[in-house]
């Protein structure tokens, strides 16, 4: 059995398709998960962008995912999160996801998936930082799933729906 994360939407190191970025609906992208390792208590969701200086940037933040739960349907962002989950905030300060936006050329977006052995205390509108502090030694096991996508100077004129 092999802890894994994925999504319909597309492959690991593939494009990311514009309907999950500004340049389409900017929704949150389906994404599910399997075989949770035994001991989780809560799962933990981070979306992150490495490419941008040197310290990631924050495009999704969520916790205290029931083990129970296997997935996120496309757009839960905006639609309601699980029972008992919890939106972190964004690199804009925010919460809720905001897809690849970067000016232009390619990018990678990491989903981390976390299993915590502990349902986190209330974090409010937790920072990356302060959920890396309360996970601390509660980590079990870590998942990612990385997808690209690439802007041109073109496409910051032209706004799709996806």
């Amino acid at each position: 059995m092999s802890f894994l994360i994925s999504s319909p939407a597309f492959a690991a190191e593939r494009a990311i398709p514009p309907r999950y970025t500004v340049d389409g609906a900017d929704l949150s992208p389906p994404l599910s998960w399997h075989d949770v390792p035994h001991g989780t208590a809560s799962l933990a969701l981070v979306v992150e962008d490495p490419d941008v200086g040197p310290e990631p940037w924050v495009h999704w933040l969520v916790y205290n995912i029931r083990p129970t739960t296997h997935a996120l349907a496309e757009g839960a962002s905006r639609r309601g999160l699980p029972l008992g989950a919890r939106s972190g905030l964004n690199g804009w300060g925010r919460a809720g996801y905001a897809g690849p936006r970067h000016p232009s050329g390619r990018h990678h977006y990491v989903h981390h998936l976390y299993a915590v052995d502990i349902v986190l205390p209330e974090l409010g509108r937790a920072t990356h930082p302060e959920l890396c502090r309360a996970i601390g030694a509660h980590l079990i096991a870590v998942t990612q799933l990385t997808g690209i996508y690439e802007r041109s100077e073109k496409s910051l004129f032209i706004k799709t729906d996806g």
